[in-house]
């Protein structure tokens, strides 16, 4: 998917150039800005994902490293009734 991008990227900077110095002969129907906004999209997408991925890993090795040493998370207890009120004077 990075490739994909690089390559929209490169795109977009040949349709802007074109539409800059040659007048937009060759990519006339096509607008590079759409370009340039596409691959910047994808961009920042696959950078989320692949940071959403390394924090999922680390959670992970996190809860095996947890379990080979036994370690529980305390856990909170939640009473069934609620607690009373005191009467104010």
């Amino acid at each position: 998917m990075l490739v994909w991008c690089a390559i929209l990227f490169g795109l977009g900077i040949v349709a802007f150039l074109d539409s800059l110095f040659n007048y937009g002969e060759i990519f006339r129907r096509i607008n590079s800005v759409l370009f340039l906004l596409t691959s910047l999209g994808l961009l920042v997408r696959t950078s989320m994902k692949i940071k959403l991925r390394h924090i999922e890993n680390l959670n992970e090795r996190i809860a095996e490293l947890e379990a080979s040493i036994g370690y529980r998370a305390p856990q909170q207890s939640h009473s069934p009734e609620p607690a009373k009120k005191q009467p104010v004077h």
